[in-house]
């Protein structure tokens, strides 16, 4: 690590280690029990695993530039962390939340100086690199092509969202998971155990089911885990035997309301919202439910639950069961008049009805069929015995000529040319009542 500099800079060493032991002492925990190693790395073994490719870039400080993507809490400060303390390189950080086009370009005239001087690489760290726009991404460009500068970025939104495509193919993209129960109890197992940078030194005991709790409820969130930790052992008064008794309730206290990785814009929101829709398709109502359930909790709009359940109906459902629209769209005005948390009801109701209703995509299949010929081949005129004939001078342009109107005929039904196209959109299945109306083409169809 570099002196600290005593003139302001754009970003300071990444992880620079505090000037003090108070500032470390009084750092949270989280950050106290940052590894400093791969070796102490827990979890994401798809990455880090004996072998990999990043672990290899890493230990030769042969690294390009890479993009770090995963839920908070799943390890992506902390593999930076990792490289900073293995690489010869600078290294360089800036939060994308407050750096500007000029905060980069000074980093960048940096690490061109320091290149042609010493042939040291810089390696600039930018966390929540998500909320560069274009203009600053593309500033990046040309130096990370040369070589002397190396990008790491870290997001909880999908890259391949939010990211210019020339940044992404200059960059490797590696996705973290939620760490597992099992790793997040490693982890506060040794920050229990840890007397000089985790809680060690007090007397601490932890019931298993307490570490249990935590290890669930955090969602694979381990700065939350380990926060939560540390609340409830300094908060809680020791016992006459001077033990800090961390229990199930101090560990439900610590951690408050749980909260769901959702965001109104990004992958989270998305995901469930497309696993909300599959398993309804999927005739799986207990699934629909517990998707519901998520998206509710984390403070979804209940209007965009309620469209998404109206897509389904429509296009999955048809016309093998028509009601399961009409329920759709009255949980749709119903949660306009009502909103949560009661719209939780008819929407839950219309669900289940869709995911329990039988399936049919017939008329979806059949209009975007017509879509695809209207759009690719010549668009046909509508038939002269057709066309508009209430207007003035109709007649006499032979407008409406020969048509012949169905209710004169017996059952309703005449069969004369409708479109000039020989060709069968709507192909309608056995499924429901949609095979009521196979039947009845069949039968209005056949010569």
């Amino acid at each position: 690590m570099t002196k600290r500099r005593t003139h302001p800079q754009p970003s300071v060493d990444l992880f620079v280690q505090a000037n003090s032991d108070a500032m470390f002492k009084d750092a949270p925990l989280s950050v106290r029990m940052r590894p400093e190693s791969l070796e102490e790395f827990v979890g994401q073994g798809h990455m880090v695993g004996r072998g990999m490719l990043l672990p290899r870039a890493i230990e030769s400080d042969r690294l390009s530039s890479l993009i770090l993507y995963g839920p908070p809490g799943s390890g992506k400060t902390t593999l930076a962390h990792c490289i900073s303390q293995k690489t010869k390189a600078q290294v360089e950080r800036l939060n994308a939340v407050a750096a500007n086009v000029d905060d980069l370009r000074r980093v960048i005239i940096s690490s061109q100086n320091r290149y042609a001087m010493t042939h040291r690489k810089t390696i600039l760290f930018i966390d929540e690199i998500h909320r560069f726009n274009k203009a600053q991404q593309d500033v990046l460009m040309p130096d990370l092509e040369e070589g002397h500068l190396i990008l790491v970025g870290a997001t909880v939104f999908n890259p391949f969202f939010s990211l210019t495509g020339p940044l992404l193919s200059r960059s490797m993209v590696f996705e973290l998971k939620p760490l597992s129960k099992d790793e997040i109890m490693t982890i506060l197992n040794r920050a229990l155990a840890d007397k000089d940078r985790g809680l060690g030194r007090l007397k601490v005991r932890a019931d298993q089911e307490a570490l249990v709790f935590l290890a669930q409820v955090c969602d694979g969130d381990a700065r939350r885990a380990l926060n939560a930790l540390e609340i409830g052992c300094r908060t809680t008064p020791a016992n006459g035997e001077g033990m800090v008794c961390f229990t199930l309730e101090v560990a439900q206290q610590s951690i408050q309301k749980k909260q769901v990785v959702y965001d109104g814009k990004g992958d989270a929101h998305y995901d469930t919202a497309s696993a909300l829709i599959k398993s309804m398709r999927g005739s799986d109502p207990d699934a629909a439910l517990y998707w519901m359930a998520k998206m509710i909790y984390a403070g979804e709009d209940p209007r965009f639950i309620a469209r998404r359940i109206c897509i389904c109906a429509a296009e999955d459902v048809g016309n093998a069961d028509p009601q399961a629209l009409v329920i759709a769209n009255a949980a749709l005005q119903i949660s306009e008049f009502i909103g949560l948390p009661e719209a939780r009801i008819p929407l839950a109701q219309a669900a289940v009805y869709v995911a329990c209703a039988p399936k049919s995509n017939a008329v979806y299949l059949g209009i975007d069929k017509a879509l695809a010929d209207v759009k690719s081949k010549a668009v046909q005129e509508v038939p002269v015995h057709l066309k508009d004939a209430s207007y003035s001078g109709a007649k006499r342009l032979g407008r409406g000529k020969d048509y012949q109107y169905a209710h004169d005929f017996e059952g309703h039904y005449v069969a004369q040319e409708y479109m000039p196209l020989n060709v069968r959109y709507y192909e309608p299945t056995d499924m429901g009542e949609e095979r009521h109306i196979k039947e009845w083409l069949r039968k209005e169809r056949s010569p």
